[in-house]
This record gives structure tokens, sequence and C-alpha cells, in this order.
């Protein structure tokens, strides 16, 4: 079923609207909305972008993608940090407001930049009306394996993957002391982490990983120039992250992997999907 996305404008500042695009749940709605921010290079439209919006549509989810205000503007360079910080946060109000998407829970994320973005922001939620900043008051401390729902008790059982070595690698030890002020954002999922620039590991974008209280999953290719899975699974284990790696065999920064391998890219891509939608519908 092709899904007709709803074109929606959001006012950032005084000066710039950006364009969004809702791929509405035309069944089995899950009430969670799914933003995804698009990379660096390329905007909202992407074949990439449209694919996972209106599959995971499918899926049952709510998905919301939208443009960084330098693609909108037709501007090669990224905004900086600050810039692309707040307008993924006005997405957001825009998501918590909007009449279909009202009572939803979220799970935020995107595309290589897109999703680090997301993670930046899940990190300080300063600035988000209804939200507190993530880690500014400690609550009573939920154990593993405790009442703070499936994934805690998968954490601890996991010590690398399931059998087919890709889903519920979790880190020992994560953190489980601070937790979220509002249960609306439900996780994070990463299509692509940059990691870091490619042949540069030791440019490495982790150190605000740690104040992302939420689960996150990493979708990443064993070969992502940006962040091999390796890589990420030792990010995990250092950081004692409180993540999920689905690793996507022989694949690349945009989860493509080669031909000689003799499987679809569609098949690949349909897989990966369908284990995005695994995970996020086992969030409590």
């Amino acid at each position: 079923m092709a899904i007709d996305p709803e074109k929606l404008s959001i006012t950032i500042n005084e000066r710039d609207v950006i364009t969004a695009l809702l791929y509405a749940a035309p069944k089995d709605r899950a009430s969670i909305t799914l933003i995804l921010g698009h990379g660096a290079g390329a905007n909202q439209l992407h074949p990439f972008m449209r694919l996972f919006a209106a599959g995971l549509a499918e899926h049952g989810f709510d998905v919301l993608t939208f443009n960084f205000q330098y693609m909108e503007q037709g501007r090669r360079a990224p905004d900086p940090k600050a810039k692309l910080e707040a307008c993924y946060r006005a997405v957001i109000e825009t998501a918590r407001k909007h009449k279909r998407l009202k009572g939803n829970r979220m799970v935020i994320g995107g595309k290589s930049m897109g999703g680090r973005i997301a993670s930046q922001v899940a990190a300080d939620w300063t600035g988000l009306t209804g939200l507190t900043r993530l880690g500014n008051d400690k609550q009573p401390s939920k154990k593993v394996g405790s009442s703070t729902g499936a994934s805690d008790k998968r954490a601890r059982k996991a010590k690398g993957g399931d059998r087919s070595g890709n889903l519920n690698v979790y880190a020992k030890g994560r953190r489980d002391d601070i937790v979220p002020q509002s249960e609306e954002l439900a996780g994070l999922v990463f299509l692509g982490y940059p990691l870091h620039p490619p042949g540069k590991p030791e440019q490495l974008r982790d150190a605000h990983l740690p104040q992302v209280t939420v689960p996150m999953l990493f979708v990443q290719g064993s070969r992502d120039a940006f962040g091999s899975a390796e890589e990420i699974r030792a990010t995990i284990k250092k950081h004692r992250l409180r993540a999920t790696l689905h690793v996507v065999e022989g694949g690349d920064h945009s989860l493509k992997v080669p031909k000689t391998r003799g499987i679809p890219q569609d098949e690949i891509y349909g897989a990966t999907m369908d284990a995005i939608a695994s995970w996020i519908q086992k969030l409590s």
C-alpha cells in the first residue's frame, strides 16, 4: 500500500519555516510517533528516507520526517550544532501538538547526522515544553530485571546477541539510576550512527551518549566507514549504554550490501525495518 504523506509547515523562528512529512500509519496504529531526521547530504525526499518512513508507517507507527533549515534553504553545509538541535526540538513540539499524534509516545532518531542530533536532544531536554532535562533530578533506582520492563530483563540475560548475532546486544552494568521525568520519550533509533568521520576514528562523537537514559537501537552496517558494528559495540560497552545493536552484515553507511552476497537490497531493508518495528513494539 502506497502512503501519501501529509505535508506540514513548521515554524522554527521568526525567519525560518521548514517542511515536514507525516506518514500516518494506515492500520493497527501502535500509538507511537517515530521522528526521523535526514543525513547531512540529502533531505527527507531521498529514497532511503522515503522508503524507511513509508515502510515503518506500514508497521503501525506514525512517522514524521523533516528538513533541517540549511537543507530547506538549499544550502549544502549543515547548520551549527545549536541550530540543528533547535530545529529538531521544534519538530518534536509540533508532533506533540498535532491533532493526530496527541497522546502518542515518541521514538526519535534518523539517518546518520539526523540520528546524532536526536541523541543530543535526548541527552538534554532543556527547552522542551512539558519535559524536564534528563538526569536533572534523580529518581529511586530501578535495577535491571525490575519493573522497568522486558528490555531490562533482556539486558541482564544478553551477553552478545541472539542466535543471529544481531539483536539484543546490551552492555553490562548500564545506567539505571536516572530515569526521565516524562514517559513521553520511549527510545531512539539510529540508522547508521556517525560515530566518527571516515578515516578518523580518534574523532569520536560519543561523549553525550551516557546522558541518554532511554533505550537506544543502533542499526549499523558491519563495514560502515563512519563507525563499524564492532566500534559501536565497543562504545556501548565503554559507556555502559542502555542500547541494542542490530548489525547489517556487509552493510555500509546506508546499509547497502555488496551484490556478491546474493541478497536483494530490498530484502535487506525489509528485514531491517522488521527488526526496528519489533524493537519499538517491545518498549514499555
